[in-house]
């Protein structure tokens, strides 16, 4: 199995490293996901980091710092984890597991982001022992708090 027969087929929402916070969470919201890509700039299918609804609570909210007056490039993980859309599902699962990430950036053979591919995901579409240890894997506290 790969990576593409996993990965969600919709639109991929994304933004730019300048793009508010506030709009950041909207495009969750309307996208009803928990991960917005961030792209070097606007146009581009570059990734440069990845802000997550965790991101915004750790990284604002618990810090005391306002999420009005912040930016995506504020509060954005990178460097970011990515497999490839011909990469075997093995392959995407021991990464995700190292980087200790419940979601990872997909690209194409061109370095182009081209979607994500979240635990649920693998939960719902691979076979069952694979989902279970990568669920186990990445569910394991993370050592850095994040």
């Amino acid at each position: 199995m790969k990576v593409r027969d996993v990965m969600p087929q919709r639109e991929l929402a994304s933004c730019g490293p300048e793009t508010s916070l506030q709009q950041v969470a909207r495009l969750m919201v309307e996208h009803d996901c928990g991960a917005i890509p961030v792209m070097e700039r606007a146009g581009s299918r570059r990734a440069v980091g990845i802000v997550t609804d965790r991101d915004i609570v750790c990284r604002t909210v618990a810090m005391n710092r306002n999420p009005l007056e912040l930016k995506a490039a504020d509060v954005m993980s990178n460097p970011i984890a990515s497999v490839r859309a011909s990469d075997s599902l093995n392959a995407c699962c021991e990464k995700m597991e190292a980087a200790q990430v419940r979601r990872i950036l997909v690209v194409d053979d061109s370095g182009n982001c081209c979607g994500i591919v979240a635990q649920a995901d693998i939960a719902l579409r691979a076979p069952g022992q694979e989902a279970v240890e990568v669920v186990k894997s990445v569910s394991s506290p993370n050592p850095l708090g994040l």
